[in-house]
């Protein structure tokens, strides 16, 4: 048995505890406010700020862990190299979470040290440099704070008179205290893609089927998987990965995105050394072996011999419409009566305005009609009311 800090305790971790308990692990739980999901179910728990890197190393010194695995981008994530000294196992490596933790950092190694076909950008931390950069890049763009999630922060910008807003977004949307951001050239790609990429401690890089995804200001709104695409572009996402994994190095999943145009190839977006959110697609069964899983598996050094695909599946998410210190919910038996249907409710203690507070997920057969599974699960979604 090895004792695992995880740090960050929302639901892709709650998944990661429950895999990893189903596997005789002992898990401490850490985020910033009490009774998160993970907390729910791992077997310790603590509470703090994770950017306070004196507060991340005294649980460790507490805990005395075999292994971390961070789950969330607002991390001291330089403390993690200090903490593999100390001889413990980080997630996938010190060095993934640092460079991936950041937008910049990730994007110089993928753009200039590896040679991937990435957006146009420039970086800027202050208004005027934010201007210049706009003019350099050209209208439409996107721009995201270099350390933020679930889309925080980010918005497309198509004229001159949207920049004071954008400006303001990235700002109040990022976390830790990187204040620059990221001004990237608007990619017309045809669909986009998370290809889950698992790297093993021994044996070799696996890959997932394509999973497709809808996203509304940079957060998850639904996927799918598999996302039909071209055999050549499966391909060119696989070498990408590969290559972008192997230099980050160290054992997990991987969630890498990539804009894919039928005219321009595979472009790749971001990258994510963690279980992804649009994976959750993969609690419906699609695989044989779910992203939490594949993650867990990884992380104890226990063997994957393969990734099947059993059936294809969808996801939508339940948003919160409503401010509430005790969630409730409506539309459970609604959705607990379709076929073939989960439904996960997530468990957050707090409901803001937006929050993702829960997943349906549906399948069918490999031969199905897509579109129809995907109308089914939005339309499930769509029941479930936060009170």
């Amino acid at each position: 048995m090895k004792k695992i800090l995880l740090l960050g305790s929302g639901e892709l971790g709650k998944e990661f505890v429950i895999a990893c308990k189903r596997k005789g692990q002992y898990v401490v739980a850490c985020d910033a406010y009490a009774g998160a999901p993970a907390m729910q179910v791992a077997d310790e728990c603590e509470v703090f700020s994770m950017l306070d890197g004196d507060a991340l190393m005294a649980a460790v010194k507490k805990h005395q862990p075999d292994v971390i695995v961070p789950e969330i981008e607002a991390i001291r994530t330089e403390k993690l190299y200090e903490c593999e000294q100390m001889g413990i196992q980080v997630v996938p490596s010190a060095r993934a979470v640092n460079f991936t933790m950041n937008r910049k950092a990730i994007r110089e190694l993928a753009h200039t040290e590896l040679g991937l076909k990435t957006a146009n950008y420039k970086y800027a931390s202050t208004f005027e440099e934010f201007t210049a950069a706009a003019e350099e890049i050209g209208y439409p763009f996107i721009v995201k704070p270099l350390m933020s999630s679930s889309g925080h922060g980010q918005s497309k910008v198509d004229s001159p008179t949207e920049l004071e807003a954008a400006w303001k977004c990235a700002a109040e949307g990022a976390r830790g205290d990187i204040k620059e951001v990221i001004v990237e050239q608007f990619i017309p790609f045809d669909y986009e893609i998370t290809l889950l990429t698992v790297t093993q401690q021994n044996g070799p890089t696996l890959f997932c089927a394509p999973i497709g995804h809808v996203q509304k200001g940079g957060d998850y709104r639904e996927s799918f998987q598999p996302r039909a695409m071209k055999e050549e572009h499966l391909k060119q996402a696989q070498v990408m990965a590969d290559k972008v994994t192997a230099a980050l190095t160290g054992a997990g999943i991987w969630g890498v995105e990539f804009f894919v145009s039928e005219k321009e190839g595979v472009i790749f977006s971001e990258l994510s050394p963690r279980p992804h959110d649009t994976g959750m697609v993969t609690l419906a069964g699609t695989q044989n072996l779910s992203e939490f899983e594949l993650h867990c598996r990884a992380v104890l050094g226990l063997p994957i011999p393969e990734i099947t695909q059993e059936r294809m599946g969808a996801s939508a998410v339940i948003l919160s419409p409503v401010e509430s210190s005790k969630p409730d919910y409506d539309g459970l038996e609604d959705v607990c009566a379709a076929e073939r249907t989960y439904l996960r409710i997530f468990g957050k203690p707090v409901a803001h305005v937006g929050r993702r507070m829960g997943v349906v997920v549906c399948w069918d057969s490999l031969d199905a009609d897509q579109v129809e599974l995907r109308n089914k699960c939005k339309g499930l979604a769509e029941k479930v009311t936060v009170k």
